[in-house]
């Protein structure tokens, strides 16, 4: 088939996909900014940085648009993150290293991307549906931000009051959690506490 004709099935089959597929439209060797044009100037993390309809309609009759996804991030600047290059070897490092904050799960073999958007936005050239799997991890973030000192450090990038805590922390949790009965380890914490966290720092 030609390259010219693939196109066109591609943009045919982009037209009629529900929902969006990030593999489909990446494989027509469109640039991330092409689409999110915003980006690269964004320094809130309340901006909206989905395609503004007139990108996709050279090549579809209707769009819909969704509202941006919610976030319990409030304070995140693109634009900066952007100028710093491609993230995803210190990442990989990170991994490497055992200084990954959480299990890794799949993303590792993501991070040989030269792309610097998929480095923290990873997956997406297999990716056929929206979903929080593209979304950042809170232990990229704390990969090169450092100082975690629970609650303080966590203001530097969410709202004072914004509900962080882990469905795991209802009522009685700090009775029930020093009492060994809920099998928690120590990994399933470091996220929020930092990796040298001490039970008696806060109790």
């Amino acid at each position: 088939m030609k390259r010219s004709a693939f196109i066109l099935l591609a943009w045919v089959t982009a037209a009629l996909a529900a929902p969006f597929s990030h593999k489909l439209h990446l494989s027509l060797e469109l640039q991330c900014v092409t689409c999110h044009a915003a980006a690269t100037g964004s320094t809130k993390a309340s901006d909206n940085l989905m395609p503004v309809k007139a990108v996709c309609l050279p090549c579809h009759e209707e769009v819909q648009i969704p509202a941006p996804p919610k976030t319990l991030v409030a304070f995140f600047s693109h634009s900066q993150h952007v100028k710093m290059g491609n993230l995803a070897p210190l990442l990989a490092a990170s991994i490497d290293k055992g200084n990954y904050l959480q299990p890794a799960g799949g993303i590792r073999r993501f991070l040989n991307t030269r792309d610097a958007c998929q480095a923290c936005h990873r997956g997406l050239t297999e990716s056929d549906h929206v979903t929080p799997a593209a979304m950042p991890q809170m232990a990229d973030c704390l990969v090169c931000h450092t100082e975690i000192d629970n609650p303080f450090s966590c203001e530097k990038c969410h709202l004072k009051d914004a509900p962080l805590k882990p469905a795991s922390h209802v009522s009685g949790f700090l009775s029930g959690h020093t009492s060994g009965k809920l099998n928690l380890d120590k990994a399933s914490c470091v996220v929020c506490h930092g990796r040298n966290f001490r039970c008696l720092g806060c109790h």
